[in-house]
């Protein structure tokens, strides 16, 4: 198994990311914890931007599980039929909304054991509502921060449960709450799949990628 960094090169990673963005925001658009959810839930295997395009309308006139439910399956997949795997994700939303609407009072719940309940939502899903809305610490592991972990040794793990409780493990508390946010935001800009941007990257001299581009 490889292992991670020592403590003092992770804390000095994180400081670094604190100081560059001391407020990191994900880049899903949304009002409420359910249109939080929701496009959370439309993103698996799409793009934020493409989420948020076909969102805006969305939740003008659905912004609540009843809201949703009144609006109905065939209105909802013209709202989303940009999105992959759109008329599957409008199934789920829409039973997911009639379940939150009839044993949770239209209210989303705040635990993951019920969240990871509802119909399409996974644990990173789960996560991400949790710590974006709730201000968890939870880490929603998606590709970019299985590909960032392994590479830095911030959190390397053959899964994405593995690299969620790495960085769990290994990331200082204080840093806990954004630092999903933060190894997204990196492997979205900066160390990205194919070519990474180790020139421009502030962590370079403390990352052990062997294969470093300019």
């Amino acid at each position: 198994m490889v292992k991670p960094l020592d403590y003092h090169t992770i804390r000095e990673i994180f400081t670094r990311f604190e100081a560059a963005e001391p407020e990191p925001k994900g880049e899903l658009e949304h009002v409420n914890a359910f249109t939080l959810l929701v496009a959370v839930a439309l993103s698996a295997q799409a793009t934020d931007a493409g989420v948020n395009k076909a969102t805006r309308a969305l939740f003008e006139v659905a912004d609540t599980p009843q809201k949703m439910l009144d609006l109905g399956e065939e209105r909802l997949i013209e709202h989303i039929k940009t999105i992959g795997l759109f008329r599957n994700k409008a199934k789920n939303v829409m039973k997911l909304s009639r379940i939150l609407v009839e044993e949770y009072g239209g209210t989303v719940p705040s635990s993951r054991a019920a969240l990871q309940s509802l119909p399409g939502v996974g644990r990173k899903t789960a996560n991400v509502v949790l710590n974006m809305w709730w201000g968890h610490p939870a880490q929603a592991v998606d590709t970019h921060i299985f590909r960032v972990g392994n590479r830095t040794r911030i959190a390397p793990g053959k899964d994405p449960e593995a690299v969620e409780r790495q960085i769990e493990d290994n990331v200082p508390v204080e840093f806990q709450r954004h630092a999903h946010h933060w190894l997204i935001l990196h492997g979205r800009y900066i160390c990205v799949a194919r070519k990474p941007k180790c020139g421009a990257c502030l962590i370079n001299d403390l990352c052990p990628y062997e294969e470093k581009t300019a």
